[in-house]
């Protein structure tokens, strides 16, 4: 599950935005009625200023000019009781008062074109985000998931982070994958090393042939000799680290190759490891540079573990010190939860730890064997964020 909604309106609701209009009207009637009490020498004009810039922080150009064409009749007012409108001081004030508003007014019409603006980009990542990053189901075969992706950026849902899950006739296959960089780049690799997986998972009977696919995929998209020149220039720093695991139906085991992965974590009653391979292979897009032999290692993987996924944005996050977030430490801490519930609580504990914001993406996939015949419980916690989760 993805913690941030998308397409969330970024302006005020209607009657919020009603209510503060009290403010600057009331400013207005305020500022008139001492005006005009005041003595001769007391002007109080210039205040009335005030009114149309405080509607133009919550409200669209219309109401704005609309408080703004009420504060120069209130000015206009309040000279011809106190003198009249050729008065050279009030004539100023009025002047002044024209140019602000309409200031102001166009101010809002620019914020407003640019929240309408973000909204649009925000529903384009939600399009995106179902296309590219799938969200998991909760129940494949023997296993329960859950999954969450954390997006460092506040405009952005989905970056170079990704998971995918795959039924094949015998088990399951998971991918869970790290681009290295940003941006529109970084989600490109992603959607590509994606659709690759996707595409073979079933048709790659050994999960060494699965990586040599996916692996090929990923060189020829670096090599492309339509790719853009500054790509080209940066090959050997453009890579995806990535595991990739095979659950069968009837082994209580798991098939993992890591290719410059994180280690997953196994939550074992109520103890928890890392699965450590012996040859890891080297991340994805850098056998032109390191030799790779990607040979599946095994793992048991028996009723009632947690297998837990993870990227490094887990665990480099940092808190005010500087420490990275301790995840084998903190998981040990929550054993005994449901994926769904698992995954809920590390997702509170990492934002407490990063003070609510990651340096970098983050996505974890937990998978729970589950006994034979046995009806996964209802969860007991949503998975669910700020950000994110939108960090």
């Amino acid at each position: 599950m993805v913690p941030r909604g998308f397409s969330k309106d970024l302006r005020l609701p209607e009657e919020p935005r009603h209510a503060l209009l009290a403010v600057p009207i009331a400013l207005i009637a305020i500022v008139t009625v001492v005006d005009i009490l005041a003595p001769a020498r007391v002007h109080l004009g210039p205040f009335l200023v005030a009114a149309p810039a405080v509607t133009a922080s919550f409200a669209g150009p219309r109401t704005t000019g609309a408080i703004g064409a009420l504060a120069v009749l209130a000015q206009a007012f309040v000279a011809i009781v106190r003198t009249s409108l050729v008065d050279l001081n009030h004539s100023f004030q009025l002047i002044a008062l024209i140019l602000i508003s309409s200031f102001v007014t166009l101010f809002a019409y620019w914020r407003e074109r640019r929240e309408e603006e973000l909204t649009r980009l925000r529903s384009v990542a939600a399009a995106a985000q179902g296309v590219v990053l799938k969200p998991l189901p909760r129940r494949i075969g023997p296993l329960r998931i859950a999954s969450v992706y954390l997006s460092a950026e506040r405009e952005a849902e989905i970056g170079g982070d990704l998971y995918a899950a795959a039924r094949t006739a015998q088990g399951t296959r998971f991918v869970v994958g790290d681009v290295r960089g940003k941006g529109l780049e970084a989600v490109g690799d992603a959607a590509l090393l994606l659709g690759a997986f996707r595409s073979a998972a079933h048709r790659q009977s050994d999960l060494s042939e699965l990586v040599a696919f996916l692996e090929g995929t990923v060189s020829s998209d670096l090599d492309d000799p339509a790719a853009p020149e500054e790509r080209q220039e940066h090959r050997g720093e453009a890579f995806i680290t990535a595991a990739v695991l095979d659950i069968p139906n009837d082994e209580p085991a798991l098939h993992l190759i890591s290719c410059g992965h994180p280690p997953p974590l196994m939550v074992r009653a109520g103890r928890v490891r890392p699965l450590e391979v012996a040859r890891p292979a080297p991340p994805l897009g850098l056998t032109g540079f390191v030799a790779a032999d990607p040979t599946a290692e095994t793992f048991a993987f028996e009723p009632g573990d947690i297998a837990l996924l993870y990227t490094d944005g887990v665990i480099e996050a940092r808190d005010g010190a500087g420490t990275f977030y301790p995840l084998p430490e903190r998981v040990a801490g929550m054993t005994g939860q449901s994926p769904e519930a698992l995954l809920a609580r590390l997702c509170q504990d990492l934002m407490r730890h990063a003070g609510g914001h990651l340096g970098d993406d983050a996505a974890m996939v937990a998978i729970e064997r589950m006994p034979d015949g046995a009806e996964p419980a209802p969860p007991r916690e949503a998975v669910a964020g700020g950000g994110p989760a939108h960090g």
